[in-house]
Parts: C-alpha cells; structure tokens; sequence
C-alpha cells in the first residue's frame, strides 16, 4: 500500500475506466506504476494521456529514488512489490513496469506462467492475472530480447498471451525521438482487447545536438581531476593497443549524440565526458543528465550527485515512452 506520510497526499483511487464507456474523450485512465524508479515512464504518459489519467499505485523498492518520486509526483510508492499482495492494489486500466532483467533460471522449460517464478516479471504476472488491465506497458534492455537465446523473451510473451493479451514488441532508439542519446531498448506493449489497433511510432524529423542540453555555466567541480584524467587516457590507450574500442568517449556541442548514459556514471563519467578548451573534461551535471533523458527542466532534483547519476541512469528517455503512449491513447479511441 502507499507510505504513509503527512507531507505526502494519497493516491486517487476513485476514478474509473469502463471500456464499453460511450464517452471516450472523457475516460480517465487509472495507472499504476511498478519498479517506477524516479518515474520516467509516468512522465512519458502523463504528457501523453495529459488529464486523461490518474496514478492510482506506485511501487519503488529503492529510498533514494522513492524521495525523488515524492517530490516530483506528490506521494511515496510503496516498496517492494514482491511483499504486496494483489488484492491490496486498487483497481486499474493501464500498467506501467520497467522491470530489471533478472535471469530466468527456468526459461526454456516450457511451463509458461510457471516459468516466471523466481523473477521479477512473475510480479506483474501475478498482479496482471489478478486485475486484467487493458492495457501493459513493459520496459526493458535491448538485450532482453536475446538473453538466454531468445528463451527469457519468449516466455514472457507467452505468458502475456496465456493471460489473454495480443503482444507487440520493437526495440526503439532514443536519438530517433528528440534526445542527443544513443539509447536502445525494447518495449513490450499488452493489449486485453485484441480489436485494438497499435503501431509502434515512427522515428521523429526533429534534429538536435548535444549543445541543446548542455547548461551554459556549469560548476567547476564536474571538471575531472589530472590524475581522473591520466587514468582514462591510459586505460584508453592499453584499450587500443589491445585491438578494441573501450574507454573513454569525449563530446562536444555538436556532437549529434552520446553514448548511452548508465547507473554507474557517477563513478568516473568515462562514457559520457564534454570537451572543454584550455582544460580537463568534465563531467554532466545532474540537470544534464536529466535532458539528456528527456525529462523537463521542472523535474526536481533533490538527491546527491551521486544518487541523481544513479537515477537517471537507470531511468527512461521519456519522448520514447511519450511517442509510444500517444500511439496507445490513439489506439484506445479508435
């Protein structure tokens, strides 16, 4: 259930969806939003859906990224999912998960639902099974869909289908949507009803550089350090001498995109490092970090460096999400 916290209000669980409803521009859709992170995902469908849903649960097991959900969305997620029972979730219409990539250790056993147990996904199984949403909305690495030679992703559309959902799925590339960021991941859409019709979007015409999210004064302490420094351009060089391309990547303005930006970036930054003239590079600044998935400038940053990194990291490009929730929304109103 939702954290109880006098600074916090409570999820809205009054609102209702009725998919035979004869007044479709009306419907508000109830959401829940499990391993919701700093809800980038809720991000990306709120500005689709914009008053057209209404965040019913949430679910966040980790306390750094709970207060940062908080601050942005006005109420604490409960914690581990793997801890609350169905029934204890309110009724809903559409879930939102960006679920981790847990090895499967009986994938490729052919036992369908059973397969799951065990992993993460058998959460949104169980709580799937029990509520039959309309609609799911699955996040995950682009790796997923060959871990395990393609068993781990298999079973899971099979087990959706058992439940009684047609499955899309398509790995979609973040710089194709508005973002400067070289970001793949697969996106597994559910529907219950099968009449729907859904196409994952289209890449988007608008062009941007990485200058568009690059702030103009920046602190000097994301500037790394000499010896930061020897030590990426060393490990680069023993990299190239080995014959592969690891270690460092540097950007600049107009660069057209980065790398993928991860959870351990608050580490050393060697993925993602700026160009600066006349010094070491530096760094991302949180904010940064933050445009470079696509989140806006009002998004409250209220954790450490290292935690916002982490974050955001691990987070969503929320246009990829946006573009592919806009899809859903028109498919909904057909």
């Amino acid at each position: 259930m939702v954290i109880e916290n006098p600074n916090f209000r409570q999820l809205d669980m009054t609102l209702h969806f009725n998919n035979t409803d004869n007044c479709p521009n009306s419907t508000k859709y109830r959401f829940i939003d499990l391993f919701a992170g700093i809800g980038g995902i809720r991000q990306g469908f709120e500005s689709a859906f914009k008053n057209k849903s209404s965040f019913v649960f949430a679910s966040e097991i980790d306390k750094f990224a709970q207060t940062t959900y908080a601050a942005n969305y006005g109420h604490l997620p409960s914690g581990d999912i793997t801890q609350i029972p169905p029934e204890e979730i309110p009724p809903f219409d559409i879930l939102l998960a960006g679920f981790p990539c847990q090895p499967f250790s009986n994938a490729g056993l052919k036992k369908g639902f059973n397969d799951t147990r065990g992993t993460l996904f058998f959460d949104i199984a169980r709580i799937t099974e029990y509520h039959k949403p309309q609609v799911l909305f699955l996040e995950n690495v682009k790796g997923f869909k060959n871990h395990d030679k393609g068993n781990t992703f298999r079973v899971v559309k099979e087990t959706l289908e058992k439940l009684g959902y047609k499955v899309y799925a398509k790995v979609l590339n973040a710089k194709d949507f508005g973002v400067p960021q070289n970001r793949e991941r697969i996106y597994i859409i559910g529907f219950l009803d099968h009449t729907i019709k859904f196409e994952f979007p289209e890449p988007l015409s608008k062009t941007v550089k990485v200058g568009h999210i690059l702030e103009k004064d920046v602190d000097d302490k994301y500037t790394i350090s000499n010896k930061l420094w020897a030590g990426h351009q060393r490990r680069k060089q023993e990299h190239k001498a080995k014959g592969n391309g690891f270690g460092y990547c540097m950007f600049n303005e107009k660069s057209e995109y980065t790398s993928t930006i991860s959870a351990r970036y608050y580490k050393d930054g060697s993925e993602i490092l700026i160009e600066q003239k006349g010094n070491n590079p530096r760094k991302l600044s949180p904010r940064e970090a933050a445009r470079l998935q696509g989140f806006p400038n009002k998004f409250k940053i209220v954790v450490s460096d290292t935690q916002a990194y982490k974050q955001f990291g691990n987070s969503v490009a929320v246009p990829v999400i946006e573009s592919i929730a806009k899809n859903i929304f028109k498919g909904l109103h057909i």
